[in-house]
């Protein structure tokens, strides 16, 4: 048993029987509702150990669980080991529902309680009514919102950050923040709303052209942002504010507050009726606000995905410097996996001939492969990074995933899991970075050596996936869902497939996971239109063997048609059947073709990676060295 999180059971259980609650339940997020969240409010982090960005853990007073997705099922049940939680795999078959575990755990519990607790304060709205049908029907629980243990029995709780909020300048925003509220009022009239409550750090910061450091590797400020029809409120904490950061927002129009004022601000809010997104607004202060309440998903979520003029060249900015940084690293990397093969040879020849010879040889073996682990490659390519204009930091912690580590969806290396690399196999790098201009997230899976056929067949299959999706033409306004089988098609044919999403929304120097648009199996109505940026990364991952997975960021543009389509296309290429949309690739870097099974794909993807790789050259080639320009000419050589 870990020690840690047993006395954290122990401590939280004492809370739970003074409050006569069955239950607790721990979400992943803080009270704006992000995926990424600040040390202060990594509760079910701190109660489980499970450090994922996704999850749910739930307490009774005699067991625990842990829910998430697919994307850690391996990483969380080694982190889960040694505890008492249960890993509950979501959308497996026979994974019971929080509700239903909750109510089969406390059938058996002689301290009969018939309240679970939640706080209400990092729970959406929607996410409690839910909750509270749940638990009505499932052993006829009542749900208690006003309480936080957490309070209690975390000793050393970190504090709610106070990094001070920056400008994010004209140039890179596109567009002024008293424009964007202008638009915003605007949206709001059309749906008879007079204001709204902005919850979503990620909206605040697009909206008001602010950016911080309050969450690692995302550039958010933790605040809320109340606005009406004729004024607007951050509520923020006043030491985040810089002089510049005051004059600016009050140019914009923009009053400031102490952030632990939004309640009574909501409370003091004039306006008849007022809009509340309950995917994204708390279910504390919900059920603060004494107006009438408009319900509706806020409309700043897809104002936000539409990239203007200056966030598109940003993107193409960003994603140059990236770019150059990747073919700078893979370079490194081809030379290290090189010299990492002679001297293993040289090893082994030596084993043969004298001890001595030997030992000088295992001697430098050892010191390459001190180097060439995991986590030295994270720490290269952050420093390449850390190199080019404008850089920011991380867009999310580097997943370096060697040998049979890549089956972990989401693995990050750390001290205890590093490994070094051999010259055989493949590495799994899923990477990103923030830029003064945009966010970058590449995938490249990387043969260091010798393949098993298997490697090579699967690795193949998720190219083709890759391709399918970038090949794609489709109507405006249509699904990411309805694309999704285009990455799968090939690897379903095969009895292959992978559980997360194929696609995300990507934001402008802000989060690297936007939506509410997504490509992936589950349905998800919200429409792709042009100007939005979306990944593509299709995947196999085989447990205990390797894992494999092909990303690029994409623009989504306006398709015209050749003149072969006249019977039904105007002069300028649009269709008669309405606009049509493509995906056009952001991220310039070789897809590794050393892996690839030539016969596998067809004339027109075989095409297509040729003219990406021959884009990839022609904007990266002037940008570089000599024999870095040499080593990118021979990666992107047709295939």
């Amino acid at each position: 048993m870990n020690k840690d999180i047993n006395q954290r059971l122990q401590d939280l259980r004492e809370v739970m029987r003074r409050e006569h609650l069955a239950a607790f339940i721990f979400p992943s997020t803080d009270p704006h509702q992000s995926e990424y969240v600040a040390d202060h409010w990594k509760g079910r982090e701190f109660i489980s150990g499970f450090n994922g960005s996704a999850g749910t853990a739930v307490v009774t007073l005699n067991g625990a669980a842990l829910w998430t997705d697919s994307r850690y099922f391996i990483a969380a049940a080694e982190q889960l080991r040694g505890t008492e939680f249960q890993l509950m795999r979501l959308k497996m078959p026979g994974t019971p529902t929080i509700a239903e575990w909750i109510a089969s755990d406390c059938s058996t519990n002689n301290e009969p309680c018939t309240e679970v607790g939640i706080d209400g304060m990092v729970s959406s709205c929607a996410e409690v009514r839910d909750l509270i049908t749940e638990l009505r029907r499932h052993g006829g629980f009542t749900l208690r919102t006003n309480l936080d243990p957490l309070r209690e029995i975390w000793a050393d709780r970190p504090p709610i950050p106070l990094a001070p909020a920056f400008i994010q300048p004209l140039e890179y925003a596109g567009e002024a923040a008293h424009d964007k509220l202008s638009r915003i009022r605007q949206a709001l009239r059309r749906q008879h709303a007079d204001g709204m409550l902005m919850a979503s750090l990620d909206d605040i910061a697009w909206t008001l052209n602010l950016r911080g450091e309050d969450v690692h590797c995302c550039p958010v400020v933790v605040s809320y942002l109340l606005i009406a029809t004729d004024r607007a409120t951050l509520y923020i904490d006043p030491a985040k504010l810089t002089p510049e950061v005051k004059a600016y927002l009050k140019q914009e129009g923009v009053a400031t507050d102490d952030y632990e004022n939004v309640a009574r601000g909501l409370k003091d809010y004039f306006e008849y009726n007022i809009l509340l997104d309950p995917q994204e607004v708390n279910y504390t202060l919900f059920k603060s606000v004494t107006r009438e309440i408009i319900e509706a998903e806020s409309p700043v979520k897809r104002m936000k995905t539409v990239k203007n003029e200056r966030e598109q060249l940003g993107f193409r900015k960003a994603m140059l410097y990236d770019g150059i940084a990747m073919v700078k690293f893979l370079k490194w990397l081809d030379g290290e996996s090189e010299e990492l093969r002679v001297k293993s040879e040289e090893f082994a020849t030596a084993v043969l001939s004298d001890s001595e010879s030997a030992a000088v040889a295992n001697s430098s073996l050892f010191t390459l492969h001190s180097s060439l682990t995991e986590l030295g490659v994270d720490q290269k390519l952050t420093a390449l990074r850390a190199e080019q204009p404008g850089f920011r930091g991380l867009s999310f912690d580097t997943i370096a995933a060697y040998g049979t580590h890549g089956a972990i969806v989401h693995y990050e290396p750390t001290p205890e899991t590093d490994i070094p690399l051999q010259p055989e196999g493949l590495l799994l790098l899923d990477s990103g970075g923030q830029y003064l201009d945009g966010t970058t997230d590449i995938t490249r899976t990387i043969a260091l050596g010798p393949l098993t056929d298997e490697m090579r067949r699967v690795y193949t299959l998720v190219l083709k996936g890759h391709i399918q999706i970038e090949l794609a033409v489709f109507p405006s306004g249509i699904s990411g869902t309805q694309l999704d089988v285009l990455a799968k098609r090939a690897m379903w044919r095969e009895g292959l497939s992978y559980l997360h999403g194929t696609g995300h929304g990507v934001g402008s120097f802000l989060n690297v996971h936007e939506g509410p648009h997504q490509i992936r199996m589950e349905w998800k109505p919200a429409p792709l239109v042009a100007g939005m940026t979306v990944t593509d990364e299709p995947g196999i991952y085989l447990e205990g063997r390797f894992g494999v997975r092909i990303e690029n960021t994409l623009l989504i543009v306006p398709c015209t048609f050749p003149p072969a389509c006249a019977s039904h296309v105007a002069p300028d290429g649009t269709s008669e059947f309405g606009p049509f949309l493509r995906f056009e690739p952001l991220t310039l870097c070789p897809i590794d073709k050393r892996p690839i099974v030539r016969d596998m794909l067809d004339d027109e993807e075989i095409r297509w990676l040729n003219d990406y790789h021959q884009t990839v050259y022609d904007r990266l080639a002037p940008h570089l060295a000599p024999d870095e320009q040499q080593w990118l000419r021979e990666a992107t050589l047709p295939l």
